[in-house]
């Protein structure tokens, strides 16, 4: 069986609270047990110190331990200091009091008695104080005890005046809580459990709707992901606050934006192609139609005239493919080790006549003056030439010319092509590199350029890591900026 999300943060809160309520619990019954046992042993010893001041009294009153031998009386007065015995006959009988008070056994000094201590032995159960004291004298004879005891006794001295009269001694054994304690700690044992399941089933209610509650922005996200995977593209994800949750939703709303100016963009880029070859084919179905009609004569002229816009509409097929070619980045380039001085000066060679029969001047200016090595594809780089190159000499009014020069600038290389006027308006600027985007003006339609050459050489610096921007030259025209990392450094 899967679960969900909801069921899993549900389930997990729950299971963090059974393990807290558990060590807690735990914790408590430890704790408290602990407690109760140094409260124990802090009572005892502060019942062996006032049977201590009871032997003492005893020693004092009657002179010696004689009395105390002679009358077991006195020793259970000491013991549990509940009767005088001096004001009762001693004729009564000290059996009367608590359970090891009834039983003398054969030997009235052997204590505790041999039928206590077999009990006690059997059951392993914690012995009361009283069956766990021995009284010995100055000189270590026992007055009540039992010889093969003594040995694991820890011994309290009994002093008069500071002087010893006897010592105390204290078999070891647990401390023994009263009934009231003992009932005391049933009914908190019993209390906390009680406590422990009413919490749980608190954070059982509780963790429902929290994990409902850090759930729903899952879900939101799952419902913008299918409107997305279904097209609809202007889905968005309601983001609030700043943790993972909402920067998630940030990122899919991010994605979103992305996939919705893409789309944007497939529109108008095949409606701007359908523009752009409806163009040229109207032209050259109104001419066939004209001849068929007997319109225009079939003749030398008007077979150079459909040569002509079939030559316009090869152009503009053969742009759309290099656009598209260079469309897929990298993965479409051959890097290699090559010389881009080498490239753009013959480049610049080739064009230097061309350039001349349009009355424009051509200068290239190395100021390096030296091989410059860089990873990059040979025969894109030239393509990305040959395009400003061209661009500049359709777009350039005669008598001007274009400048280039090559420099580094900030471990990375720069070249600069800055051609004579006419120039681009401000505002067309940040527009230039859009596919089939033209200048409308004096850079337009009627030169022949379908407004893709500068989108490829977009294309061709950024898959080389590069940066190409546009704005106005000095010299009145368009001056165009390609920045590319040589090698060793980083794009």
């Amino acid at each position: 069986m899967r679960l969900s999300i909801h069921s899993k943060v549900f389930l997990t809160l729950l299971l963090a609270c059974v393990v807290v309520l558990t060590g807690s619990h735990t914790f408590v019954q430890w704790s408290f047990q602990r407690g109760l046992v140094e409260f124990a042993d802090a009572r005892e010893q502060e019942r062996i110190a006032r049977i201590i001041e009871r032997l003492a009294d005893i020693h004092q009153r009657e002179g010696s331990w004689r009395p105390l031998i002679e009358d077991r009386r006195l020793w259970f007065y000491a013991l549990n200091g509940r009767s005088d015995p001096w004001g009762e006959p001693r004729t009564a009988h000290p059996e009367r009091g608590p359970f090891w008070m009834r039983e003398t056994g054969s030997d009235p000094r052997a204590w505790p008695s041999q039928r206590w201590l077999d009990q006690l032995r059997q059951h392993e159960r914690p012995a009361p104080l009283e069956l766990r004291l021995m009284l010995l004298d100055a000189q270590g004879d026992i007055l009540y005890g039992r010889s093969d005891l003594l040995a694991k006794t820890r011994r309290y001295l009994v002093e008069v005046e500071g002087r010893k009269i006897g010592e105390l001694a204290l078999l070891p054994g647990s401390p023994v809580p009263e009934s009231a304690e003992l009932h005391f700690r049933a009914t908190l044992v019993d209390r906390l459990w009680i406590i422990a399941l009413a919490m749980l089933l608190l954070a059982a209610v509780l963790a429902y709707p929290l994990s409902s509650r850090l759930v729903r922005p899952v879900r939101a996200v799952q419902g913008v992901a299918r409107r997305l995977a279904a097209g609809d593209f202007s889905a968005r994800v309601p983001t609030h606050g700043g943790d993972e949750l909402a920067r998630l939703g940030q990122d899919i709303n991010a994605l979103a934006a992305v996939l919705e100016r893409n789309e944007q963009a497939r529109r108008r880029w095949a409606a701007d192609i359908s523009h752009e070859l409806r163009t040229p084919l109207a032209l050259l179905r109104a001419e066939l139609e004209a001849l068929q009609d007997g319109v225009r004569p079939f003749d030398r002229d008007a077979l150079d005239a459909l040569h002509g816009d079939v030559l316009r509409l090869e152009r503009l097929v053969d742009d759309l493919y290099q656009l598209t070619t260079t469309d897929f980045g990298a993965l479409g380039y051959r890097f290699a080790d090559c010389d881009i001085t080498e490239i753009l000066a013959s480049d610049v060679d080739a064009f230097a006549r061309t350039f001349r029969e349009a009355g424009l001047t051509l200068e290239f200016d190395d100021t390096l003056g030296e091989p410059i090595l860089i990873q990059a594809d040979a025969q894109r780089l030239s393509q990305l030439f040959r395009n400003l190159l061209s661009n500049s000499l359709k777009y350039t009014d005669p008598g001007g010319g274009l400048y280039i020069r090559l420099r580094r600038e900030a471990g990375r290389l720069v070249i600069d092509f800055q051609d004579s006027a006419p120039g681009v308006p401000a505002e067309d600027l940040p527009r230039l590199f859009e596919r089939l985007y033209r200048v409308e003006g004096s850079r337009s339609r009627q030169t022949g350029g379908a407004g893709l050459g500068l989108a490829i050489a977009h294309n061709v610096v950024e898959a080389h890591g590069g940066t190409i921007t546009a704005q106005a030259a000095p010299q009145g025209g368009l001056w165009i900026c390609v920045t590319l990392p040589v090698k060793g450094t980083s794009a």
